[in-house]
């Protein structure tokens, strides 16, 4: 069987509505993924959630088609209607109308509950009126026998253990039209399909319709008033019975005191009303001394399975004016006959302990969950704005730990993390602003250097072809990065020939265009990091003046080439040399300058009038 109740994830919108409402606490908030799911054995089935869910993503177990198909049987199915029949369809101008609409769809009989009513009043008048010292609950409404089931099985003893009064005109129907018929039970409450689950036997109510389904049916079927002829309730017929859908009804039905000194019982209806009742009942019945009539909703007026928006005194004066008409012709001689008739029935039940009450952590466990919703311990025990669903900022820790709500469901802590989050992201965009514009000024200031790079490249490889030795650039590789033309008409033919493929050389293997001894020259600056200065090489017809040296260590290396008999490098080379000389003589002049006084000084003058006369010399030929 499938859960009473269910939430359609797709049209929930986490307004946690259906978690506060909840008297038993049903509903629990996955912390993952904040989406409320229902605990069925932990609901008591009031219809709570499901008036509360706005955007309608609660639902109930729909009895439409169990109905229908009972309604296509060769059975013969018989209808047994709430008495809040009168409240809820009071677009419906006469009652009778209502009964043909019913025998429509299908049903061989329609009865009211009143009867079962009225059974069941006479054994709460014969139980209250013989008190021996015990104090009773009334089990007519099933939400709160679920309640008290469930969270208060230590006042099971004090549930009337007496049937409701569905089950009760149930039981009447069986005996005066065979065990066979099924029965359908119509009315405003959706726990009594769950109640209708536990009866067998001359107890067993087939399907249970609320007012809700029992409008779609209607209107799945075209069926309308005006188009029908009266038609009266099928006996047995109820009296003050009638008088039910209001919570005293009952009392009314049994001729009970409702007197404010003599009487002895208190009626109370209302979620709040009904779980305060049941508390005081369970802590201070022996101050109170009375009976509990107790109803979850306002009566059966305003069931969850009646159609939204019902208006409660306009319903009560409906089920009022309906019942005095139809007891103004009413036959007390054959209501008491039927009264005589059903007497012997079985009207006794018992309850069965369900505890769905969970442990309560320790203090140390609520108090940090306090602390980290920001209250703080000593002053929480008994405050709280409820817009949680709990009572008290401390029933709202001990639910956490118990695994039924999450910290986000306190709107005053998750506003405070919203105003933090709010702040921090605040302070994130603003930094994230600085950095943006620190980070464009750097793109502009790195667009410059490398505008500034360009240019200098560009200006460098100028130059660079300008030089009359050859330049070469190579990686770790031996592969060219940049050469000039000097280089590569020194290279030869071949290199040539590549170049005005790919200028520059740019990508070829030294190793490709250069003998052994040449490319072991660059590998060895590459290993070892020392240069290697004015190395002279014979290459092919020439003899080539090489250096190379380390540009970025063991990355990058650069060669000179200069052939040495270029006019150009000649006379660099004469200049270089005598320099070179005199340099060297210099040095042995200051050795033996001590020794020869004034020939040194002459020595030195005559060697610079050498050197800049051939300077001299060289200017002119230029």
């Amino acid at each position: 069987m499938e859960p009473l109740f269910k939430i359609i994830t797709q049209k929930c919108i986490k307004c946690y509505a259906c978690v506060r409402i909840c008297p038993v606490k049903a509903i629990k908030v996955d912390e993952n993924t904040e989406s409320p799911s229902i605990v069925p054995e932990r609901c008591i089935g009031c219809g709570s959630c499901f008036r509360a869910c706005s955007p309608a993503a609660i639902i109930y177990r729909s009895s439409i088609d169990e109905t229908k198909t009972l309604l296509q049987s060769s059975n013969n199915v018989v209808a047994i209607c709430d008495p809040s029949i009168s409240g809820e369809f009071h677009d419906i101008t006469d009652y009778r109308k209502f009964v043909e609409m019913i025998k429509q769809l299908g049903f061989a009989k329609v009865a009211e509950v009143s009867f079962g009513v009225d059974l069941v009043a006479r054994k709460y008048q014969e139980l209250f009126e013989n008190f021996h010292g015990k104090y009773f609950i009334t089990s007519i409404c099933p939400a709160v026998v679920a309640f008290i089931e469930k969270y208060y099985p230590d006042l099971i003893t004090n549930l009337a253990p007496i049937v409701s009064p569905m089950i009760a005109t149930t039981k009447a129907i069986h005996k005066k039209y065979g065990k066979d018929v099924k029965i359908v039970f119509i009315g405003p409450c959706i726990a009594t399909k769950e109640e209708a689950l536990r009866f067998e036997g001359d107890a067993k109510v087939d399907s249970v319709l609320t007012f809700i389904e029992l409008r779609q049916l209607f209107s799945e079927f075209n069926i309308r008033e005006s188009q029908l002829e009266f038609s009266e309730f099928d006996p047995p017929v109820g009296y003050k019975g009638s008088l039910y859908p209001l919570s005293n009804g009952i009392l009314q039905a049994a001729n009970l005191s409702e007197d404010l000194l003599t009487g002895s019982i208190i009626t109370t209806e209302g979620r709040n009303n009904m779980l305060d009742a049941v508390k005081e009942f369970s802590s201070r019945i022996e101050l109170i001394k009375r009976h509990f009539n107790i109803f979850y909703n306002e009566g059966c007026l305003m069931g969850p399975g009646t159609s939204p928006g019902g208006e409660k005194f306009l319903r009560r004066t409906l089920v009022t004016e309906y019942d005095n008409k139809r007891l103004m012709q009413f036959d007390n001689i054959i209501w008491d006959q039927e009264m005589d008739f059903f007497s012997a029935l079985d009207l006794s039940r018992q309850f069965i302990p369900d505890d769905q009450r969970l442990p309560v952590p320790g203090e140390e466990v609520i108090k940090e969950i306090l602390l980290r919703i920001g209250k703080e311990a000593e002053i929480v025990n008994e405050i709280g704005c409820e817009s949680c669903g709990y009572s008290s900022c401390r029933e709202f820790a001990v639910a956490i730990a118990q695994g039924l709500a999450t910290t986000d469901m306190c709107h005053i802590y998750s506003t405070q993390n919203r105003q933090d989050y709010i702040k921090s992201l605040r302070a994130a965009n603003e930094k994230l602003a600085k950095t943006q514009a620190a980070l464009k000024m750097s793109e502009e200031k790195t667009k410059i250097e490398q505008e500034v790079e360009r240019e200098a490249s560009a200006t460098m490889s100028a130059m660079l072809q300008k030089l009359v030795s050859g330049v070469v650039i190579v990686d770790e590789h031996l592969k060219i990065t940049q050469s000039n033309k000097a280089f590569v008409k020194i290279v030869g033919e071949d290199a040539v020939l590549v170049d005005e493929v790919i200028p520059g050389l740019i990508g070829a293997d030294l190793k490709s265009l250069l003998p052994v001894s040449f490319y072991k020259l660059f590998s060895y600056v590459l290993t070892s990091g020392e240069d290697i200065l004015n190395r002279d090489v014979q290459y092919k017809d020439n003899t080539l003046s090489i250096s190379v040296f380390t540009i970025r260590k063991n990355k990058f290396v650069g060669g000179i080439f200069r052939d040495m008999y270029t006019p150009e490098v000649r006379k660099e080379q004469i200049i270089r040399r005598l320099t070179e000389a005199t340099d060297e003589n210099f040095e042995m002049v200051q050795k033996i300058a001590s020794l020869l006084g004034e020939g040194a000084a002459k020595t030195e003058k005559i060697l610079k009038s050498v050197i800049e006369s051939h300077q001299s010399s060289q200017k002119k030929n230029i």
